[in-house]
């Protein structure tokens, strides 16, 4: 036994203890590293920060948090690891199985995988700069946080171990794919959990038979071929999931109030675009304000604090930050219009002139979004974007490339997926419908048309699967 493994062997507890889980039921953990990273400052803010962000303004259940997800992934990554142990121990170097010497850096990695999060991630990102990928490794990197200090226990290079699984340049990629893959614990768990609280079955896959199939196989994760259709179910499962709930209209109309508030309590703040001064003390959010922030100042940042600023904004003397925190608070979303690159730019530029006559500040009060999805596709070594196929392997340990044998991922493989919106206030569709037919401008006519004809081609597509 090796000393890193007198280590870990050290740090087991002696009974095991365990979290009640409506996805996985129990989740189990036997190692004290796994309990003290759990009970650090770090992670309970996790607890903090919803899994969904928006989407909780569409999906009324999608309550949880990356608290829940985090442990989720670590229990999958735990259950998968234990069924390699069983089954695919390296016998050795070289074989390409699976060396349970790993093991300690996979769950710790699974369980850290999102520790960088902060609020409502990707839209706080967008306007303060922030990378909760950098910031995980950070954190888990840094000997300022409480992580750092439970990872050193296993050696002072082990928190950079776990760092390098998440940035996918840990040298054993069997490691690397259990966390991050096109078919990883991380997409197993979100997709299972978040239909589950979304109150939706588009994310039910058979996630027992594929922990029972996927196996370690020359150096990367496979699939044994008798497993090929849960496979294929859970590639479909995620393509409705991202198709139904990530993608939704209204969870993403959500999201642009959001964007707009923010970017102008940024320029109040600073005091651009003849913005009133923001009265209310908001200490916590100034270093973001000011592009000044240290990791402490990230952490102190979490869903229940921004959400306190926005209730205080609401009461704000400047009517566009007042307004767009009402507008978020009391779930009042921007509507939308699908469009494609031929009409975008027309069609912006009308809305862009309605909202201005109409009296609001097209700064903030309009924008676009790009939601596009690759439910699926293989490596091509030349292709812009690099992908670790889903491969099968046979009883005489032939290994096939799933889409080459699964005729439904095949009809997947390669197509983008999703659409591009512009938004906007709902008021100006609704002033619109107002306006007598042989009144309405040209400019007011394109926007109607636009906005009529998407919501005609979804009940017509509709029509057409039914009958």
């Amino acid at each position: 036994m090796s000393e890193f493994q007198n280590i870990v062997a050290r740090q087991k507890l002696e009974r095991e203890k365990v979290f009640r889980d409506p996805v996985h039921d129990y989740i189990h953990i036997r190692d004290r590293i796994i309990i003290d990273l759990i009970d650090t400052r770090e992670f309970q803010r996790l607890r903090r920060i919803k899994q969904l962000g928006t989407s909780s303004y569409t999906f009324h259940g999608a309550e949880h948090s990356r608290f829940n997800h985090s442990l989720g992934v670590y229990e999958i990554t735990r259950r998968i690891i234990s069924q390699f142990d069983r089954n695919y121990r390296s016998k050795e170097e070289g074989d390409g199985l699976w060396n349970n010497e790993e093991r300690m850096v996979a769950i710790c990695a699974a369980l850290l995988h999102d520790i960088g999060h902060g609020p409502f991630s990707h839209t706080f990102e967008s306007i303060f700069n922030t990378d909760h990928e950098a910031l995980t490794q950070l954190i888990i990197t840094s000997k300022e946080t409480e992580v750092n200090q439970v990872l050193r226990r296993l050696g002072e290079d082990f928190p950079e171990k776990v760092a390098s699984v998440i940035n996918k340049t840990y040298p054993n990629q069997q490691v690397v794919q259990l966390i991050s893959s096109q078919i990883d614990a991380d997409r197993m768990d979100y997709l299972r959990r978040d239909a589950f609280y979304a109150g939706v079955s588009y994310g039910e896959f058979d996630l027992t038979r594929i922990s029972r199939v996927i196996r370690p196989f020359n150096q990367r994760i496979v699939f044994d071929f008798s497993g090929m259709h849960a496979v294929e179910d859970y590639i479909m499962s995620r393509y409705q999931m991202y198709m139904q709930v990530y993608f939704h209209p209204v969870s993403r109309g959500m999201e642009q109030v959001l964007k707009g508030l923010l970017a102008r309590a940024k320029d109040c703040y600073l005091g651009r675009e003849h913005c009133q001064n923001i009265k209310a003390p908001i200490h916590l959010l100034e270093p973001f304000l000011n592009n000044n922030w240290t990791l402490g100042d990230y952490l102190k940042l979490d869903d229940h604090i921004m959400n306190a600023y926005f209730i205080q904004w609401s009461d704000e003397e400047d009517p566009i930050l007042a307004d767009l925190a009402y507008r978020f608070i009391n779930r009042k979303p921007f509507k939308s219009i699908i469009t494609n690159d031929e009409e975008r730019e027309e069609l912006r530029t009308a809305i862009f002139n309605e909202l201005s006559e109409s009296g609001f500040n097209p700064n903030y009060y309009i924008n676009e979004d790009s939601s596009f999805d690759l439910p699926y596709d293989y490596y091509r070594p030349y292709h812009s974007s690099q992908k670790v196929q889903i491969d099968l392997v046979t009883k005489t340990n032939q290994v096939v490339e799933l889409s080459q044998v699964s005729s439904l991922v095949h009809s997947l493989t390669g197509q983008v997926r999703g659409d591009h919106r512009i938004f906007f206030p709902k008021e100006i569709i609704a002033d619109l419908y107002t306006i007598p037919q042989e009144k309405l401008t040209e400019r007011q006519k394109k926007i109607l048309d636009a906005y009529t004809n998407e919501r005609h081609d979804v009940t017509h597509n509709i029509q057409e699967r039914l009958f």
